[in-house]
């Protein structure tokens, strides 16, 4: 493990650099308060996680946080807490970048340029370009999760919930950071193998303890669970890949959620 350069050691306040605006944690503060329908920006929910700092994935202390590395007076290590600032901090830029420029456009340099770190910080981290990447899609993707459970707290019932979920998840399509991060650039820089495993290990597990719940109330038959939720799964991230890349996305979305209304209604009528 490479020993901590001076970046490391600046405080993560310094290493932030001058004013860029208002931070994507003051977004969704505003968007909050704000009190509408609409969901908060995915760009401002992961860059709200990651610049407060992944604290439990802080590089080789996945599942510790500072707290757990303390000195035997039960002080908190400051070097583990410094590291874990540094990677939420490299998390929040490389998100914007990659949104804005995308995978390929988004050179180390740059990161580092925006971060005021150096590079062995960075490979401190991150093992790579692409592991950087892989780490800001788990933070959208776990965004995205957040927001879709929300949307479907307080239904009236299981399938109601279940489309409520959708409908956001679509709606989440036609985030800048959504689409490009997890739908356009996210399959082909990660592969679609690891790009699916993350979408299922997220999504999939939901949908099916809904199914589930359906199957119990007698409305779908149990053996079908498991695969019906990769049948949804699957539908609904289509109509979420047609609005991401579709021209007018106001009416790509309101047609999405019109297919998911006329699916579950057939399947569960």
């Amino acid at each position: 493990m490479n020993r901590p350069d001076a970046d490391d050691r600046r405080p993560a306040a310094d290493q932030a650099g001058g004013p860029r605006g208002p931070s994507a944690a003051d977004r969704v503060a505003t968007a909050d308060r704000a009190g509408t329908a609409a969901q908060p920006s995915a760009a401002d929910r992961a860059g709200a996680a990651a610049q407060s700092g992944a604290a439990d994935q802080a590089g080789g202390l996945e599942g510790a946080s500072a707290a757990d590395h303390a000195d035997p007076a039960g002080r908190p290590n400051r070097n583990v807490a410094r590291g874990e600032a540094t990677r939420g901090q490299l998390i929040g830029i490389a998100t914007r970048m990659f949104a804005e420029r995308g995978y390929e456009d988004t050179s180390i340099e740059a990161v580092l340029r925006e971060a005021g770190v150096s590079r062995g910080s960075l490979y401190h981290h991150f093992a790579s370009k692409e592991a950087l990447f892989e780490a800001v899609a788990e933070e959208v993707e776990t965004s995205v999760g957040e927001q879709t459970v929300a949307a479907a707290s307080g239904s009236a019932g299981p399938v109601e919930g279940l489309r409520a979920g959708f409908v956001a998840w679509i709606r989440l399509a036609g985030d800048p950071v959504v689409r490009r991060i997890l739908l356009i650039d996210g399959p082909s820089v990660l592969g679609w193998e690891r790009w699916r495993a993350m979408e299922e290990q997220h999504a999939l597990g939901l949908i099916r303890a809904v199914l589930q719940i359906i199957a119990d109330e007698g409305r779908v038959r149990p053996e079908l669970v498991g695969t019906l939720s990769h049948v949804l799964l699957a539908s609904v991230n289509e109509v979420a890949l047609l609005v991401a890349r579709s021209d007018d996305k106001e009416a790509a979305m309101q047609a999405g959620a019109d297919a998911i209304d006329e699916l579950l209604r057939r399947l569960f009528s």
